[in-house]
């Protein structure tokens, strides 16, 4: 077994252990542990690790740990291994901010289960996810771009965001979300004692509404204490547009209501969809400048932009000792792309696959 296929998870619940069969499937051997022994025989029971043991010397490890503890886990890793270190939180801010070393990236793979721990550990968990990275100014292209292909062989697309703005965008999207979610099913529990078939009735929107509900509690109070500022503007931002729709519905504001109805519609539909088509996409390939975190910066300026990486690799380029990222992007797209690589001193060459 060689050594870039040997990797550590620190944490074996849910994630980590989705990690841990996600590799295994892919023919990595896995060392794991958890402070909890019942979890750790478990994680052997259903094959999400190999042994019970941290190896010095793996490829990569993952810290799966809650939350308030990972920036001390992420530093205890670095200085028992000599590979690359990365963590699975869901708020980056604090953990990014703690650790200065060129082997860390922090990563938020957007996943999830309604099962606990290892009851809910899934090797596909991944596919089809977005897995957030998060490099800093010192994280070197070597780390970015192994983490990133080990994202992308788990079938998750790779997005690369600053912790700051990560835990802005997060808070919209996922945690604001669960907060209302865990409201509004608690409105309708109050109101089910009073309206014994208010509960029963409960079906299509609603329940999609008040899925994620249904998640562990115990995460969401680290989560809301390290992202507070954050989940407080996302839950203003939410109070304010409800507390508008409430005036438009009083003042039977028909056009009004009609208006935010419709926008609301076309904005759902031009979320971001998987499986483009080989003549939907152009192939861009980046030779990487001479300085630290250019790999990273190719994939923050693909988030800023608003342009999906279809796929990503670094290969080593004929020119001497530096490297070139070949991704693939949506084709209509690519031109705004090339504008921006230009502006910030890349040398893209883009060529349609069709």
């Amino acid at each position: 077994m060689t050594t870039q296929r040997r990797a550590n998870i620190v944490g074996l619940g849910l994630i980590g252990g989705s990690v841990g069969l996600a590799l295994r499937e892919r023919g990595w051997y896995v060392h794991g542990e958890d402070n909890d022994q019942q979890r750790v025989d478990r994680a052997l029971e259903v094959g999400a690790i190999d042994e019970q043991t941290i190896c010095g010397d793996a490829y990569v490890t993952f810290v799966a740990t809650p939350v308030l503890t990972i920036a001390d886990q992420v530093q205890r890793c670095l200085n028992a291994t000599t590979g690359i270190v990365t963590d699975v939180g869901s708020v980056k801010g604090a953990i990014v901010a703690a650790i200065e070393d060129p082997r860390f990236v922090g990563g938020h793979p957007m996943a999830g289960s309604e099962l606990e721990g290892l009851d809910g550990a899934d090797a596909t968990m991944f596919a089809g996810a977005v897995w957030v990275l998060t490099p800093t100014a010192i994280t070197s292209d070597s780390t970015f771009a192994a983490m990133a292909a080990i994202a992308a062989d788990f079938g998750a697309d790779v997005v690369a965001l600053s912790a700051d703005r990560h835990d802005q965008v997060v808070a919209v999207v996922s945690h604001v979300p669960h907060l209302a979610a865990a409201t509004l099913m608690g409105l309708a529990s109050e109101r089910g004692e009073e309206h014994a078939a208010l509960l029963r009735l409960a079906a299509g929107g609603f329940r999609d509404m008040t899925r994620i509900a249904s998640g562990h509690p115990g995460i969401w109070l680290d989560i809301c204490a390290e992202n507070r500022e954050a989940i407080l503007g996302g839950l203003d931002g939410l109070i304010d547009g409800l507390r508008r729709m409430r005036e438009i519905i009083r003042d039977d504001d028909r056009a009004a209501l009609h208006e935010r109805l419709r926008r609301a519609r076309d904005a759902r539909a031009n979320l971001p969809t998987r499986g483009m088509r080989p003549n939907e996409l152009a192939e861009v390939r980046i030779p990487i400048p001479d300085r630290t975190g250019a790999a990273a910066e190719v994939f923050t300026l693909a988030a800023e932009l608003g342009v999906n990486i279809a796929s990503f690799e670094v290969v080593h380029s004929v020119e001497g000792n530096r490297g070139v990222a070949i991704v693939l992007i949506d084709v209509s797209t690519a031109d705004l792309f090339r504008g921006g690589l230009v502006a910030r001193g890349f040398r893209p060459a883009i060529q349609r696959l069709d």
